[in-house]
C-alpha cells in the first residue's frame, strides 16, 4: 500500500468534500496523512487519519472580496489572496514531503504555491478541486458571470469574444503573480491560467453531468466524479426528527462573505409559509429582527437530516452547499454572492432545478415566490443527484489516484493542445 499526502486550503469547505476521498483511500489500506486546518486536525484524528496542521500563516489571510464592486474586482481579490497564501503554503507543502516521503500527494486546487511545490517535487501528485475549476472548455461560456451555455455559431461567437474580455483582464491580474511562485518553486512559467490549472497529471473535480456542463475536451487530466457530500459526526437535534411541515433549509456561507441579507430576507419572506424554515449561519448569527413561530436560527445544524425532510434549500451558490441539497434530491433557490456562485447558480436553473435570484433583486417576497416555484422543480434535482451517483464519488476518485500512482510521471498537454478552435 501506498503512503499519500493530502494538503488543503483553510476552509472547510474544501476539506469536507476531501474526507470522503481520503476515508476511501485509508479503508482500501493506504496510510493517509491530511494537512489541513488547525482546528479541523483533531477531527480528522478522530476519523482515524493522521492529521497535521497547516502553516497558521495562510489561514491568516483572509479573503475580502465581499467589499468589491463587481465580479472582475471580486475574482481580482481573490486572486490577490491566493497569491500571497502561496508564498507561504508551497514551502509548507515541501516541508511535508521531506518529513513523509509520500508516493503521491493530494493538493487543494486553490492552494497554488503548494500545487508548485507538488509539481516540483515530482512525485505522482492531484489537485483536488471542489468546485468547478475556471478551464478553458470547448462549446461552455467563459467561467466567471454566469453565463448560460450558447450552441450553434451564435454561441461560439459569443464565448469567443467574451472569453478574453473575461480570462483576459483576469489573466493580467494573475499570471505575473502566479508565475514568481512557480519560478520561486524551480517550475516553469505559464502564460495562461489554463496553463497553471492543468499542470496537475489528474485533477479529480466533485461534479457531473447534469449539473455540469459537458467538457468533452477535459479528459483525461481532468475527472468529474460527482458531489462528494460529508458532515463531521453530530448528534441530530431532537426537533428536526418531530413530524410537521416539510423544511426549507436556509445557508449562509461557512467564511464571512456579507451574506445576512440571504438570510434575513428568508426570515422575513418565509414566515408563515407551509414550512419550518431552518437559517443557518455557519460565520457567526446576525440579528435578523423578530421571527416568525416557523422559523429558526443556527449556527450549525447537520443540514444531511434535515434535507431529508426538505422541499427546497436556499443557498448563497456555494458549491458544497448547494451540490448538498441536490444530492439529495432537494430543488434549490440559489442567491450568488461572488466567487463561483454566480456560475453554480447558472447551473442550477441550466438543470432545471431550482431559480436563480440575482443578489440585486432580492427582496422577501421574491425569495418567498422564488421559493414556491423551485419547490415544483424536484425532478431535476433528482436527475442531478442520478448523475452524481453514476459518477462514481470517492471510490471513483480512489480508483483515479491509485491508478495515477501506478503510472508512469505523465508530462501535462502543452498549453497550445489545451485550446478549443473557438479560443484566441
Amino acid at each position: 500500500m501506498s503512503r499519500i499526502l493530502a494538503y488543503t486550503s483553510p476552509a472547510i469547505g474544501h476539506l469536507f468534500p476531501m474526507t470522503p476521498l481520503l476515508l476511501e483511500l485509508a479503508r482500501r489500506g493506504h496510510q493517509v496523512e491530511v494537512r489541513t486546518l488547525p482546528d479541523q486536525v483533531d477531527l480528522m484524528r478522530g476519523l482515524g487519519l493522521a492529521a497535521e496542521p497547516i502553516d497558521e500563516r495562510v489561514a491568516g489571510i483572509e479573503h475580502r472580496d465581499f467589499g468589491t464592486k463587481n465580479t472582475l474586482e471580486a475574482l481580482s481579490a481573490s486572486v490577490d489572496v491566493f497569491v500571497r497564501r502561496a508564498a507561504i503554503d508551497g514551502g509548507d507543502l515541501a516541508a511535508a514531503i521531506a518529513s513523509t516521503s509520500p508516493d503521491a500527494v493530494i493538493v487543494d486546487f486553490n492552494s497554488w504555491g503548494a500545487r508548485a511545490a507538488a509539481q516540483a517535487w515530482g512525485g505522482p501528485w492531484a489537485a483536488f478541486c471542489p468546485f468547478t475549476p475556471p478551464v478553458t472548455s470547448r462549446g461552455a461560456p467563459p467561467f466567471g458571470p454566469g453565463l448560460p451555455p450558447l450552441g450553434g455559431p451564435i454561441g461560439r461567437l459569443r464565448d469567443s469574444l467574451l472569453r478574453p474580455l473575461i480570462m483576459g483582464q483576469l489573466e493580467k491580474r494573475f499570471v505575473p503573480g502566479i508565475n514568481r511562485i512557480l519560478t520561486t518553486n524551480g517550475v516553469p512559467a505559464v502564460t495562461s491560467a489554463d496553463g497553471f490549472f492543468r499542470s496537475a497529471p489528474l485533477t479529480l473535480v466533485t461534479t457531473s453531468e447534469p449539473f455540469e456542463y459537458p467538457h468533452p475536451d477535459w479528459a483525461p487530466d481532468i475527472r468529474l466524479i460527482g458531489a462528494l457530500p460529508w458532515e463531521p459526526p453530530a448528534q441530530v437535534p431532537a426537533w428536526v426528527q418531530e413530524p410537521g411541515d416539510p423544511f426549507v433549509l436556509v445557508t449562509t456561507s461557512s467564511e464571512y462573505q456579507s451574506d445576512e441579507a440571504l438570510a434575513r430576507a428568508a426570515a422575513q419572506g418565509l414566515g408563515g409559509e407551509p414550512y419550518r424554515v431552518v437559517v443557518t449561519m455557519p460565520a457567526g448569527i446576525a440579528d435578523l429582527g423578530p421571527l416568525s413561530p416557523n422559523v429558526r436560527v443556527e449556527q450549525f445544524v447537520p443540514h444531511g437530516p434535515v434535507l431529508a425532510r426538505s422541499a427546497v434549500a436556499v443557498t448563497h451558490g456555494g458549491m458544497g452547499a448547494t451540490q448538498k441539497a441536490l444530492n439529495s434530491g432537494v430543488p434549490c433557490v440559489v442567491v450568488p454572492f461572488g466567487r463561483d456562485q454566480l456560475e453554480v447558480a447558472a447551473r442550477v436553473k441550466h438543470a432545471n432545478a431550482g431559480v436563480r435570484l440575482p443578489k440585486g433583486k432580492l427582496t422577501p417576497e421574491r425569495l418567498r415566490n422564488a421559493v414556491r416555484c423551485a419547490a415544483t422543480m424536484a425532478d431535476g434535482a433528482s436527475r442531478i443527484a442520478s448523475g452524481y451517483r453514476a459518477a462514481g464519488g470517492a471510490m471513483a476518485g480512489a480508483t483515479a489516484v491509485e491508478e495515477l500512482i501506478t503510472q508512469k510521471p505523465r508530462t501535462p498537454r502543452p498549453e497550445a493542445a489545451r485550446k478549443g478552435p473557438d479560443q484566441p
